[in-house]
């Protein structure tokens, strides 16, 4: 046998299986097209629509008597006939800023705080005890509320007149007086930040120990063997094994904080200590008939979201694919 045959043999046995992948594939996106489809009509076509609208100077009162505008919504420079130059658009709104200021705060230290609550409730019912079970469906029920009714719940459980919050704290001497915790300055972005670590904690518990599971048991029996503590176990075999898992969970969620709105709303409404990107753009686009300035709003909420989770994955060197 010559040395072309050989070579010859091993292009017609990889020929049969680029042809099931490319079957593979082409199957792949005949059963995802109408997912896309879908997907491309209820999020592809109004964020579209909203960008557009940006560029135009539209009113909610009449969408249709709009007209362009370029970038004025955004940035726009006026000289007075004193020649006193004035900037324009949201990127020189303070308000702006201060509310993407309040966004990235409340987006990090939500998800630091529920990523590390989370490993420890994961850890905690990944061990072996008795009414393990009864105690994971348990943990659950914040997560299960609707938001909208966790945040009324809370409202009133912080009142400054009637709350239970304010109740316990006055009999255990921690507090002389009542606090408004929604609506002090100082108290409430720490209000809203204990409301949603207490309903969020558990989806990130739920996605940790999902990820626990899959370790193979032997691995940490081997670590054991040799002489390793529970603590190294955990910081130089667990982790580590975990953290692809931890990674997309920590993005889930701070794609779901970066654009709060509901929790913010009830809690705070009104509040510039709190007010979020997302309020910022509703309140613009709803409430002060600035349509073209809100979705400029929204735009740019958008285009922040896609920047900082491409950044993350990037740094993070995540790969979403499934695969080595």
């Amino acid at each position: 046998m010559t040395e072309a045959e050989p070579r010859t043999e091993a292009v017609a046995t990889r020929r049969p299986r680029s042809r099931l992948m490319r079957q593979r594939v082409r199957s792949a996106w005949l059963f995802l097209a109408p997912m896309l489809l879908v997907l491309a009509a209820a999020a592809g076509w109004p964020l579209a629509r909203t960008v557009y609208f940006s560029f135009t100077d539209a009113s909610l009162a009449d969408l249709d008597a709009r007209q362009w505008a370029g970038f004025a919504n955004y940035f726009s420079v006026l000289r007075m006939p004193s020649g006193r130059v004035l900037y324009d658009g949201v990127l020189a709104d303070p308000v702006w800023w201060s509310a993407v200021w309040n966004t990235v705060r409340f987006a990090a230290l939500s998800v630091t705080c529920e990523t590390i609550l989370g490993m420890v409730v994961a850890l905690v019912l990944n061990a072996e005890f008795p009414g393990r079970g009864i105690v994971r469906a348990a943990i659950l029920i914040p997560w299960a509320i609707p938001t909208i009714v966790s945040a009324k719940m809370w409202q009133w459980m912080l009142n400054d007149q009637f709350g239970i919050i304010n109740v316990v704290l006055l009999n255990l001497g921690l507090i002389d007086t009542k606090i408004a915790w929604t609506a002090n300055a100082d108290t409430a972005m720490a209000a809203v930040l204990v409301v949603d670590i207490w309903k969020t904690t558990p989806f990130m518990a739920l996605l940790i120990l999902a990820a626990l599971q899959m370790l193979p048991r032997e691995i940490i029996e081997v670590a054991r063997l040799d002489g390793a503590n529970p603590w190294q176990i955990f910081w130089r075999v667990t982790l580590p094994l975990i953290r692809p898992a931890v990674m997309v969970a920590v993005i889930f969620r701070a794609l779901d904080a970066l654009r709060i709105f509901d929790l913010i709303y009830v809690l705070t409404p009104n509040n510039v200590h709190t007010k979020s990107m997302s309020v910022f753009a509703r309140e613009n686009l709803f409430e002060f008939d600035k349509f073209a300035y809100g979705s400029a709003a929204s735009t740019l909420l958008f285009l922040i979201l896609a920047l900082l989770t491409t950044a993350y994955i990037r740094i993070g060197r995540i790969s979403l694919e499934g695969g080595r």
